[in-house]
């Protein structure tokens, strides 16, 4: 795929700035609301139901002040889609408006989610998961790499990196994210860990906060350092001589009669078929 990325700061040069790119777009009119489509690429997900209530009551007594931004739907014709705008449109149909301004710009798929990206982003709108998913989207299917999205948003490449790595959390985590049962600072630290759902579980329990989540991470990592470090060579060698023919991690507890337990962790369904295929074959 051609990259599309060109050398601009985005954020840096604002959303009126970025539509002031594109050379056709006509004055601001007022179209039927049901001539207007939702963004396929529309990065928020989520519309706070309170605060849309808030706006809808605020389209009844003062109309729409600033116009929806919109652009010519490529698969529907004689209808618009929504590029900066989407809450309005919501509000305005729970309020029963017939009609809504609009700017119309020329926009392709990849102008309509950058404007999507920076009102959203500039506004604060958007949760952490959704905006690890707009920049997962920018990258996967626009061709940019991290550096890019870094200059096009503003923002630290440190802090793409980190905001990309919270979809490597298990899903039902993502969805706490995602629904704010748990902050972006406390999925940070849960990156990477191997229990990471049972801490979400508990911070939501006890209401931990970031501070209070670090620490208690810090505590079990330095506890399961000094499980490692008490064992005696003889179950470490045993260890890694098993984890070095079967290809997985294997965990040895011997307790002081003798008795204990032996743990392999499997990647996969290929690796456990072929852990019971071998214990089938010899036993």
């Amino acid at each position: 795929m051609i990259n599309p990325f060109k050398n601009k700061k985005g954020l840096g040069r604002g959303l009126s700035s970025l539509i002031g790119d594109n050379e056709t777009k006509s004055p601001s009119h007022k179209i039927s609301i049901s001539s207007i489509v939702p963004n396929r690429n529309q990065p928020r997900k989520l519309f706070e139901k309170e605060s849309l209530n808030e706006l809808t009551n605020s389209i009844k007594e003062r109309g729409i002040i600033q116009p929806l931004i919109v652009r010519k739907s490529d698969d529907q014709d004689k209808k618009f889609e929504i590029i900066a705008g989407e809450r309005r449109w919501q509000a305005a149909q729970a309020a029963g408006i017939h009609e809504v301004p609009v700017l119309v710009i020329e926009a392709d798929h990849l102008k309509s989610l950058e404007l999507a990206i920076i009102e959203n982003v500039q506004r604060r709108d958007l949760n952490a998961i959704e905006e690890a998913e707009s920049y997962k989207n920018l990258i996967d299917n626009f061709g940019y790499d991290q550096d890019q999205v870094s200059q096009f948003i503003g923002k630290s490449r440190s802090h793409v990196s980190n905001t990309l790595r919270l979809l490597s959390l298990p899903e039902k985590l993502i969805e706490m994210i995602r629904s704010e049962k748990i902050s972006q600072g406390h999925a940070k630290i849960l990156i990477g860990l191997e229990n990471s759902l049972l801490l979400a579980e508990k911070i939501i329990k006890k209401k931990l906060s970031v501070r209070q989540t670090e620490n208690l991470v810090r505590v079990l990592k330095n506890g399961s350092r000094k499980i490692y470090k008490s064992k005696d060579s003889n179950s470490l060698a045993t260890e890694n001589t098993l984890s070095e023919i079967i290809g997985m991690r294997v965990v040895l507890i011997n307790k002081k009669n003798n008795s204990g337990t032996l743990s392999i962790e499997y990647k996969g369904l290929d690796q456990l078929d072929r852990l019971i295929n071998v214990i089938k074959s010899n036993y």
